[in-house]
């Protein structure tokens, strides 16, 4: 389209507009022809400048309408709608359109072709791996990694105990089993992270010596008093409508909360633990009316482009630039830490 308009205001300039070269002083009368020529071409200018309008905005549309289509682990909010995205889009020349939901429910969409999405990207290779049974995605690669913290509402009126607890002056579970206190986190059943608290809390009583812990902070494995969805679990921890909850390092940094900072040994960032410690808790749930035995996985995002992405170039060039100087550097400035692992492929 572009061609076909650039072309066309080309040939219609070219034909009607002639040089003025002949008119060495603008005093002098032009000839009757002259003067017929140049009412021509006043009288065509109007046209030309419509024609030279609608090429531009042909152009414009045509730069609008791409868009880059990214679906990620909700906690990656503000990265990807605030930095990543409007970044690339700018420097692309494209339109960015981003959707966060809890990883595992993304990919169920994904593979069940209900979704389109030009980029995936993941917390925990699970999800991505949902997508690799599906025959969805042949390859996928880390771009940042983070850690489990227990965030807290300066609002709560256990502020002062949990800024103790983050100062390394109490242990931080022991507020945690104080009476009346609200804690949240993500449903396991689709998130990662609602997944990823239970196996630190596991991880926890044993390295704590503590055989009920999980038991007196969070109950069942599902316990719907304490789940919220991924988007909105931080934002209620920030308005004060809970004490605590679950949390990723990055988004937690993202918004500004305060957090308690849990051992390598608890907190699911350091894949060399993985076979040594990590792998050493497991929990079951029920999943589409299946029992499933869970074991952990490092805390490490990872991005694929599906096969069926409406534009797979675009989604490879954000994974490049996702892992480029410029994207890491925005990744560090919201709380990421650098990718860790190898790429899936």
């Amino acid at each position: 389209m572009q061609n076909n308009w650039s072309a066309l205001v080309h040939r219609y300039m070219s034909q009607n507009i002639e040089p003025d070269s002949h008119l060495k002083n603008p005093v002098i009368t032009p000839t009757p022809a002259a003067a017929r020529n140049r009412s021509a071409r006043m009288k065509a200018q109007p046209a030309m400048v419509l024609l030279a309008s609608l090429w531009v905005a042909g152009m414009g549309t045509a730069v609008a309408t791409t868009p880059l289509q990214v679906a990620y682990a909700g906690s990656m909010g503000a990265v990807m709608d605030l930095h990543l995205g409007p970044a690339f889009a700018k420097t692309h020349h494209v339109t960015y359109q981003g959707e966060g939901q809890g990883a595992y429910g993304l990919a169920h969409l994904i593979a069940a072709k209900k979704l389109r999405t030009d980029v995936f990207i993941s917390i925990t290779p699970g999800p991505i791996k949902v997508l690799e049974k599906a025959g969805m995605v042949s390859k996928a690669v880390p771009v940042a990694s983070t850690a489990m913290v227990i965030a807290y509402s300066p609002k709560s009126r256990y502020a002062k105990e949990f800024a103790a607890a983050a100062a390394g002056k109490m242990p931080w579970y022991t507020v945690l089993e104080k009476p009346g206190i609200q804690f949240g986190r993500t449903d396991p059943q689709t998130d990662p992270q609602g997944q990823n608290i239970i196996f630190t809390f596991l991880l926890a009583q044993r390295y704590y010596h503590h055989p009920e812990l999980v038991q007196h902070i969070l109950g069942p494995v599902e316990n719907q008093k304490q789940i919220f969805t991924e988007a909105s679990l931080l934002t209620r921890l920030k308005s004060g409508q809970m004490d605590a909850s679950s949390g990723y390092e990055s988004a937690v940094k993202s918004l500004h909360l305060p957090f308690i900072t849990l051992p390598d040994e608890i907190n699911l960032s350091n894949p060399a633990m993985a076979k040594a410690w990590y792998d050493s808790v497991h929990f079951t749930m029920t999943v589409g009316g299946k029992t499933k035995t869970l074991h952990t996985q490092p805390l490490v995002f990872y991005a694929a482009v599906p096969k069926d992405a409406p534009n797979p170039k675009l989604g490879e060039a954000f994974i490049r630039f996702m892992t480029s100087k410029a994207g890491q550097v925005m990744f560090k400035e919201t709380g990421y830490n650098p990718p860790k692992g190898g790429d899936l492929s």
